[in-house]
């Protein structure tokens, strides 16, 4: 069975086909990541426009490389949410042209879905059940993963998201966008250690994420260090960065060593564009050594936002019988929980 993703969510304009949800045909991505850096950040409508531009280009592309035509296609299967709005339109209202002129089944697909099932496009990936960590610059949750199309919500970032966080202080920092790669790039030469930085846990027990009292304290603190020239000599911006970088991974670690304890499984999944960040990566691979579990995370091309990923999960709804009609919609807001399970 072969699917065609289609991916514009935010503000990458991607498409990938894929076979029987696992074997990766083709994966095709635009960057916007230089239209968007004077900025320093995602301007939606500029974002809209980018997609109507690309759109065309990047699904035709992944068809050539995968040497494939439509009429080799089982499903055409697209993000519907969550996003931003324009951005998701774009991508809809291509996918349902496509799907109405050749005549394929049309499958709407949740955007946290293709993350949490990113991991099956790899070689090696795990059974289920298994706890997996989505975080991203729009999104930080953990789940509960029981199956395909079986996801339960443990925890939610209840303000900016892991990703958001980083991209705010690397603009307080002047680092340009996008700003997870600034900081990362910047923490080498900085010392993790050199400022106490909070830790918002909430409480001992809690799985939900916060990151704007992180965010508050290091505008704080640059805001003085810019001013006190002798602090300025001690510690540098890479030592900010560095500092700031350990925070949100020892929240992130701590959070997720948690949620596998409490769900009670030994396999936990990372993916999402924070989860190519090396210090994270780092940071796994020593408590899965010390805690004997089995961690997993996609390729850094399959973390970021891509169509590869929304094929997966479409061929799964689509041999579950799902489809979907020429009424559907957009939702900027998509909880995993919505979702229909999978029988």
């Amino acid at each position: 069975m072969i699917i065609l993703g289609i991916d514009t969510s935010c503000d990458d304009t991607s498409s990938g086909v894929v076979e029987d949800g696992c074997r990766v045909l083709s994966n095709v991505v635009h960057s916007q990541t230089e239209l968007h850096h004077p900025y320093g950040g995602i301007v939606p409508e500029l974002a809209s426009r980018e997609h109507l531009k690309n759109i065309m280009p990047v699904v035709h592309t992944a068809l050539k490389q995968a040497g494939t035509d439509f009429k080799d296609l089982d499903g055409i299967a697209v993000t519907v949410g969550p996003g931003l709005v324009g951005s998701l339109l774009v991508g809809l209202y291509y996918a349902k042209a496509l799907a109405y002129v050749h005549d394929i089944p049309l499958i709407a697909v949740n955007h946290l879905e293709g993350h949490i099932l990113s991991i099956f496009m790899e070689g090696k990936h795990p059974d289920f059940p298994f706890v997996a960590l989505t975080v991203s610059g729009g999104h930080t949750s953990l789940y509960h993963v029981t199956g395909y199309g079986h996801y339960s919500l443990l925890g939610q970032t209840l303000d900016d998201a892991a990703g958001e966080a980083f991209d705010k202080v690397a603009k307080i920092l002047g680092l340009g966008y996008p700003g997870g790669i600034a900081i990362e790039k910047l923490s080498v030469h900085g010392d993790p250690n050199k400022i106490a930085f909070p830790r918002a846990m909430l409480d001992k027990n809690s799985l939900d994420f916060s990151f704007s009292g992180l965010k508050t304290a290091v505008a704080l603190f640059i805001k003085k260090w810019s001013n006190d020239l002798s602090q300025n000599r001690e510690i540098s911006s890479a030592d900010i960065a560095a500092s700031f970088q350990e925070a949100v991974v020892d929240v992130l670690v701590k959070k997720l060593l948690l949620s596998q304890r409490i769900c009670g499984v030994r396999t936990v999944v990372v993916a999402g564009g924070v989860a190519c960040n090396k210090r994270l990566r780092t940071r796994l691979s020593e408590i899965a050594e010390e805690n004997d579990l089995h961690i997993y995370c996609p390729r850094a091309q399959y973390c970021t936002d891509n169509g590869a990923m929304i094929a997966v999960a479409g061929y799964h709804r689509l041999l579950n019988g799902e489809k979907a009609d020429f009424f559907q919609d957009v939702r900027s807001k998509f909880p995993v929980a919505d979702l229909n399970p999978m029988t």
